[in-house]
């Protein structure tokens, strides 16, 4: 296939060429703004080893109800109506690594944009979730935690 097949293509279809680039300038887009935001996410294995080489703090934004039933070791827990980047918990840990964790990731993505936008340097977020964490087959900690 050469260019001026390309060309007569979009012509005959101008509807699906156009989809195809604005899906394309979406994807990429995307891409660029992941890339730039500032806060990491990380596979269980990466947490583990983030954990243990840097003493990060983990925080879970699960409910109290779930955190019991299953937490990472460790982990702080704090529901994500009283997350607050400004808290005690988090008030000497601007230098630290301090990462998100929840259910799913999609809570803990949000929180880490917080946090990033509050000024802390290192910001990572469980990508997955604590289902990821059970996926890798890592263990769990029962019980209400630190």
């Amino acid at each position: 296939m050469n260019f001026e097949e390309l060309q007569a293509f979009a012509g005959r279809n101008p509807m699906l060429s156009l989809a195809l680039a604005g899906l394309t300038v979406a994807i990429i887009a995307t891409e660029i703004a992941r890339l730039f935001r500032g806060y990491k996410p990380l596979k269980p294995a990466e947490l583990t080893r983030l954990i243990n080489a840097d003493d990060a703090l983990v925080v879970d934004l699960s409910a109290s109800g779930d955190f019991e039933k299953g937490h990472i070791a460790g982990s702080r827990n704090v529901s994500p109506s009283q997350f607050d980047p400004a808290g005690k918990l988090l008030a000497n840990a601007k230098q630290s690594p301090v990462v998100l964790v929840c259910r799913s990731g999609a809570a803990s993505a949000t929180a880490a944009k917080r946090l990033k936008k509050a000024g802390f340097e290192q910001v990572y977020w469980l990508e997955g979730g604590i289902a990821a964490w059970q996926q890798a087959e890592l263990p769990l900690v029962k019980g209400k935690g630190r």
